[in-house]
């Protein structure tokens, strides 16, 4: 049996564990409410942007009438010989299967498309060292190179996430914007955990280009919580102000949708082809914003789920240890009884 001075040792440690990781979930409790603060904040713009480029729709000739072809080059389709595929890690660990579930993702993608030669840039420490170990760097392939069955990593951008700007998602979208419009990609698919609340979410690959309907969300690929999860999640939120329902945006939604959709003749001061041309960019821009927005959120809420389910964990640790530690006292009294009983026998 144990020495009781190292189990008193060990429990000690096991308490000081429990400290840090109570401390940890709260920390990512407050995190994931202000990243869900800045994504509800950000809806207003995006719903109304939506919505312009809808009205241009009907109002401009976006389609050549003579050949049918689409005139701007982002929603122009093409085979899927070169595919630039966008990871969203974390940069940080101790958020229980969050990365690894969404590696898992990005490898299923990958396998998905045998014979294309794929490009992937990694946002996120776990997922850069994870891809890096497994593909090689790669420089972007040419528009008139040879197409090869291959996986390369052409980027990454690390530490970029404790702040999700709208600049740099403009920045990582207009890269891409002229990628696909040089035809150096044939499309462009973005791979992050979709976050409504902490129980609505769901690991998802879309594609961002070509675009296929303003406004709709063109999912590939989507894999939500297991119950087991859900219910993981569920306890972790308890007591700590994090919702479990996804906000209420229905009086937003309204607002928004009446924006530039009323059934009337809009004046603009450019044309409506040149506003949609102009416009379409920063539809994309939105949806690279709303991908890093929503995945740091999901990692804030794993993060949480996981320091939880440690502090839980520790406790039932302590609890184990505590019980070993009064055996091991009382096994060491009825010792010392027993040894004074037989002395006073003896004599």
């Amino acid at each position: 049996m144990a020495n009781i001075l190292d189990i008193r040792r060990r429990i000690r440690s096991v308490t000081n564990t429990r400290q840090i990781t109570k401390a940890m979930k709260m920390v990512s409790a407050a995190k994931l409410r202000r990243a869900q603060e800045r994504a509800l904040a950000a809806r207003p713009y995006a719903l109304m942007l939506t919505n312009v480029l809808k009205s241009l729709v009907s109002r401009a000739e976006i389609y050549d009438p003579q050949t049918n072809q689409p005139r701007h080059p982002l929603l122009a389709e093409r085979p899927e010989n070169n595919i630039l595929l966008i990871v969203i890690t974390g940069d940080k660990g101790l958020a229980g299967a969050f990365n690894t579930n969404i590696l898992k993702a990005a490898v299923r993608f990958l396998q998905s498309k045998p014979g294309k030669h794929i490009e992937i840039e990694a946002i996120g420490r776990k997922g850069r060292d994870f891809l890096r170990r497994r593909y090689p760097a790669a420089k972007p392939r040419m528009a008139d190179s040879n197409v090869n069955a291959e996986i390369t990593m052409v980027g990454e951008l690390v530490g970029v996430l404790n702040k999700v700007e709208f600049d740099m998602a403009a920045e990582i979208a207009q890269r891409v914007i002229e990628r696909y419009s040089r035809e150096e990609v044939d499309s462009v698919y973005l791979v992050y955990n979709e976050f409504k609340s902490v129980i609505s979410q769901r690991l998802v690959v879309e594609r961002i280009l070509p675009i296929e309907a303003i406004g709709e969300v063109a999912v590939q690929q989507a894999e939500g919580l297991s119950l087991q999860e859900k219910e993981r999640a569920i306890e972790a939120a308890k007591g700590t102000g994090v919702g479990l329902k996804p906000q209420d945006t229905s009086q937003m939604d309204r607002a928004a949708a009446k924006f530039a959709t009323a059934p009337v003749d809009y004046i603009y001061e450019q044309s409506p082809e040149e506003l949609f041309r102009s416009l379409l960019p920063k539809y994309v821009a939105v949806q690279v914003f709303r991908g890093l927005q929503e995945s740091v959120a999901a990692e804030h809420a794993a993060r949480m789920t996981a320091m939880d389910s440690a502090t839980n964990n520790a406790s039932d640790m302590i609890d184990s240890l505590t019980l070993a530690m009064n055996r091991a006292r009382q096994a060491k009294i009825t010792k010392e009884i027993i040894e004074i009983v037989s002395g006073a026998a003896a004599l």
